[in-house]
């Protein structure tokens, strides 16, 4: 192949690349960095690259020889396994040992990675982990068992591939969901119905998006904080629209939009199985690699005991500041180990297990159906800035840690080749080089000094 056709493939494997990383949930200003190494690598320093969630726009080269090329990144979310597959791919072409052809091909193969799980098994893991995270918020027996009811059927309506279904499913789920609890609530022991429906709707839940546009945003990325902001904001509507949609058909009344008090809880340790429960139903349902599930535990564990820690000291909208804090530094540590788990793994249901989405569900569902709630809704979206502010001081914490203290890179544009050369030196410049060139003039064995091309002395 040609210079050009090289070029050009090592175009489309960049594109492509980051249109996986924005279907592993990766923040766009982390993947703009991947690019940049990735590119270095390869030996083309001249890249330069647009990321927004649903684009991407890439530029090589300078001058007329420069060369655009773009791409409409469509709306995917990879599985654990397909994350997995990825950043293994992403480890090879850091230190370009990986052929952009070759890997052009790998990336096709784990966008048609068939899930490792068989799809009862994913059911399960969808039911399991919606259990857990039912002891985790309404600890009771009764509300375990009516979650793990729901995320089994929800589970398996999630298996049918649909893109029409897709942009309603959300709607559909919270409206079944909220059906069921709320005729099963007056006669079961449930605990708080509001909090029991978050369980089952809790893979719906944007509290990854609105954690990662926060980040977005704080990094100074606008345009993708910005909106994937309003997208995860209208998701919460939607659920919101189904809860209040059910309630209004059963004739619930405002107070059962309250989160209500719980006479009636497990012992403490019922939030350690449903930690437990919670990691082993994401590892089944996301078809994880058998390798990275005590990595996930542990990333768990840190985020709910820094989460419980936190709402000790500081109360709960702070509470996952603590718990993000706690586990960013964790989850980049075991990213960067030979046999660690890629940070997304991790990250996600740490996200989830933090639940920030759930709160904003609940504060939203209270203003529309309580009439009042402003309050609560306010303050959970502080907790979701809160969340993002501890990944952000975790992150840069690992960092000054694990690589020192670096300097901010300030603006700078880079002047062209032609327009350096034809700059003419200054006085001083012009000085020094005469002195020097004097010198070597009465020393035989100094080498000669030429004048820069293009300067007359």
């Amino acid at each position: 192949m040609t210079a050009d056709d090289d070029s050009a493939v090592l175009r489309s494997f960049l594109l492509g690349l980051a249109e996986a990383l924005n279907a592993a949930s990766e923040s766009v200003d982390r993947i703009r960095d991947i690019m940049n190494e990735v590119s270095r690598a390869y030996g083309r320093d001249d890249t330069d690259f647009v990321v927004l969630p649903t684009a991407i726009v890439i530029e090589t080269g300078s001058g007329p020889s420069a060369h655009v090329a773009l791409r409409s990144s469509a709306v995917a979310t990879f599985r654990f396994d397909q994350i997995a597959a990825l950043y293994q791919l992403v480890g090879e072409a850091r230190s370009a040992s990986v052929d952009p052809a070759d890997a052009i091909r790998r990336l096709n193969e784990i966008g048609a990675m068939r899930p490792g799980q068989p799809w009862p098994v994913r059911v399960f893991g969808h039911a399991l982990l919606t259990a857990g995270l039912a002891l985790l918020l309404t600890p009771t027996w009764q509300g375990a068992l009516v979650a793990f009811g729901l995320g089994a059927v929800l589970g398996l309506a999630k298996l049918i591939r649909s893109p029409t279904l897709q942009l309603v499913f959300p709607v559909v789920a919270a409206f079944g969901s909220a059906l069921a609890v709320f005729l099963i609530a007056p006669y079961v022991p449930v605990g708080d119905p509001l909090r029991l429906l978050i369980a089952p709707l809790a893979t719906f839940l944007p509290g990854g998006v609105l954690t990662t546009a926060t980040m977005e945003l704080a990094a100074g990325q606008m345009i993708a904080g910005a909106s994937r902001l309003v997208t995860g904001l209208v998701q919460l509507g939607l659920l919101a629209f189904g809860i209040l949609a059910a309630g209004t058909i059963l004739g619930v009344g405002a107070e059962s939009y309250v989160p209500l008090d719980q006479a009636e809880r497990l012992p403490w340790w019922a939030a350690l199985g449903g930690v437990l429960l919670f990691a082993v139903g994401n590892f089944l349902h996301f078809s994880a690699p058998r390798r990275t599930f005590g990595w996930v535990l542990l990333a768990l564990v840190v985020a709910y005991a820094g989460q419980s820690v936190g709402q000790l000291v500081a109360g709960p909208t702070v509470s996952g500041f603590i718990g993000a804090l706690a586990v960013t530094p964790l989850v980049l540590w075991v990213s960067s180990l030979r046999h660690g788990a890629p940070s997304q793994l991790t990250f996600l249901p740490a996200f989830w297990l933090l639940v920030p989405g759930a709160a904003g569900l609940v504060g939203l569902t209270e203003v529309v159906g309580a009439d009042g709630g402003a309050d609560d809704f306010a303050a959970a979206l502080t907790s979701v800035m809160s969340i993002a502010l501890g990944v952000l001081l975790g992150t840069a914490l690992y960092r000054f840690v694990h690589r020192g203290a670096e300097e901010i890179a300030a603006f700078h544009i880079e002047m062209p080749a032609r327009v350096v050369e034809a700059v003419r030196p200054s006085f001083w410049a012009r000085l020094v080089h005469r002195v020097g060139g004097a010198r070597r003039d009465t020393d035989p064995s100094a080498p000669r000094a030429t004048a820069p091309e293009g300067v007359t002395e």
